[in-house]
C-alpha cells in the first residue's frame, strides 16, 4: 500500500479508502447487507494496508454504520481512522447536532469519530448549518472527544465550494465528488485544488464515477487500447487521481471482494506522477472527447432555459438521459431520475416551447421531454421510442 500526507495533519493516509456505501447486499435490497461477506472484505483491504474507513448515516438505509462497527471489533477499529457524516438534511435544531453524533457513536461502537463530515453541503445546506451554529457545536464536541477534526462533503457548484471553504479557517479537510470526467463538474479540478493549497486533505469520492467508467462502450475502449502500457479501465481512472499531489485518499465502494483486491492492488502501484503526460494523459483527453460526443443532447447546463414555467428541471432531466447513453448505463439513468422529485420531471412538460425560444443551442426540449419520460419514467427501451430530429 502506498501512503500519502492528510493535509496538514502529521498522518499517512493509505492511498485507497475503503468506502461503505456499496456493500454487498442480498436479493438486491440495499438494507440488506451481507454482513459475513462485507466484514471479510473490509477485514481484507485493512489487512492490506488501507486504514481509512468512510461510512455516513444514511448508507443501506442506515446499516452501514452498524455493520462497520461490528466489523471493526476484535482490534481493527485501533488500525484505522474512522469516519462518518451529519445528515444535514435531518437537521432542524441544534440539539438534533449531538443526537445524531451521539446515536452514530453508540452504532459504530466507539468513543470518538476521527473525520466527522458535515454531508452533502450545497450553498443551501450550508446557510442552514451556519444559522445553526454548526461550527460552535462541532468545536464543543472536538473538545469533550467525540470527534477528532471536522471536514464536509461536496454536491453543489464550485463558488458555493470556495465559500465555504473560506468560511472556517479549522477544517481538517472536505469531500468531493471527482474523477477525469469530473475536472469541471462541481468542485472539479479548481475545487482540489483550492482545498489543497488552503491546507485540507481532499478526500475523492465517485472515482469511477458510480461505476460508469469501469465498462466503457467500444469507441472509448477502442482508446485506451492504443496505450502502451495496458491497463484495465478502472485502474486508469484511479490511476488518474492517484497521479495528482492534491489528492490525499480515493474512496472507493466495494461491493465484491474481487474488486477490494483489484483495487488495493492499483493503489499498491500508485504514486504522483506516475502517469506520463505524452503517453497517458493525452488519452484521457480523447476519452473525455469521445464520452463527449456519445451524448445526445448538446446542453451546456447554461440555465437559460429555467425557470420552466411548469417547475420542471430541465437541465437536470437532460444530463441524466445524456449520461444514461454516454456510460450505455440507462438503469443508473432510471435510477438517478427516481432522485428527481415528480413535479419537476419531464412528464410535467406542457409543451409550451417557451424554453426552445431561450436555449441558446437550439434544442428542441419539448421533444425530449415526451423521449425522455418514455425511457426513464416509463421503462422503454431506447430504440423503441422515436428520438428528437
Amino acid at each position: 500500500m502506498q501512503y500519502r500526507r492528510f493535509g496538514k495533519l502529521d498522518w499517512q493516509v493509505s492511498a485507497l479508502g475503503f468506502g461503505a456505501m456499496r456493500l454487498p447486499v442480498i436479493d438486491g435490497d440495499s438494507a440488506r447487507i451481507d454482513e459475513p461477506e462485507a466484514t471479510r472484505m473490509l477485514h481484507y483491504a485493512i489487512d492490506h494496508g488501507v486504514n481509512y474507513v468512510d461510512t455516513a448515516y444514511p448508507y443501506h438505509k442506515g446499516n452501514s454504520e452498524l455493520v462497520v462497527g461490528r466489523a471493526l471489533k476484535g482490534g481493527y477499529r485501533e488500525k484505522v481512522k474512522l469516519a462518518t457524516k451529519l445528515p444535514t438534511w435531518l437537521t432542524d435544531e441544534t440539539a438534533d447536532f449531538d443526537k445524531y453524533l451521539n446515536e452514530q457513536l453508540v452504532k459504530l461502537q466507539t468513543d470518538h469519530i476521527d473525520f466527522y463530515l458535515l454531508h452533502g453541503l450545497g450553498a443551501e445546506r450550508w446557510r442552514k448549518m451556519a444559522e445553526l451554529d454548526v461550527l460552535e457545536w462541532a468545536e464543543k464536541a472536538i473538545a469533550d472527544g467525540r470527534m477528532r477534526h471536522l471536514g464536509f462533503s461536496f454536491h453543489d457548484k464550485y463558488p458555493a465550494f470556495q465559500e465555504i471553504v473560506d468560511a472556517y479557517d479549522k477544517w481538517t479537510f472536505c469531500q468531493i465528488q471527482y474523477n477525469y470526467m469530473d475536472i469541471e463538474n462541481q468542485a472539479g479540478t479548481k475545487g482540489l485544488k483550492y482545498a489543497a493549497n488552503r491546507g485540507l486533505a481532499v478526500v475523492i469520492m465517485e472515482p469511477l464515477l458510480g461505476g460508469k467508467l469501469v465498462n466503457p462502450p467500444e469507441p472509448v475502449r477502442k482508446i485506451w487500447d492504443k496505450a502502451t502500457h495496458q491497463r484495465p479501465p478502472a485502474d486508469w481512472a484511479l490511476q488518474w487521481l492517484w497521479n495528482q499531489p492534491e489528492v490525499s485518499v480515493v474512496l472507493s465502494g466495494m461491493s465484491a471482494m474481487e474488486q477490494v483486491e483489484q483495487n488495493v492492488a492499483s493503489a499498491g502501484a500508485s504514486q504522483v506522477g506516475l502517469l506520463s503526460p505524452e503517453a497517458d494523459l493525452r488519452l484521457f483527453d480523447e476519452v473525455r472527447i469521445k464520452y463527449q460526443e456519445l451524448s445526445p443532447i448538446d446542453c451546456t447546463e447554461c440555465e437559460y432555459c429555467l425557470p420552466c414555467t411548469e417547475g420542471i428541471n430541465i437541465p437536470r432531466i437532460l444530463k441524466v438521459y445524456n449520461e444514461g447513453i454516454m456510460y450505455a448505463d440507462i438503469d443508473g439513468a432510471r435510477s438517478a431520475y427516481t432522485w428527481i422529485p415528480e413535479e419537476e420531471r419531464a412528464a410535467v412538460c406542457i409543451q409550451c416551447l417557451e424554453c426552445e425560444q431561450l436555449c441558446p443551442q437550439q434544442i428542441p426540449i419539448s421533444e425530449w421531454m415526451t423521449h425522455i419520460d418514455q425511457v426513464l419514467d416509463q421503462g422503454k427501451a431506447v430504440e423503441d421510442v422515436p428520438r428528437p430530429a
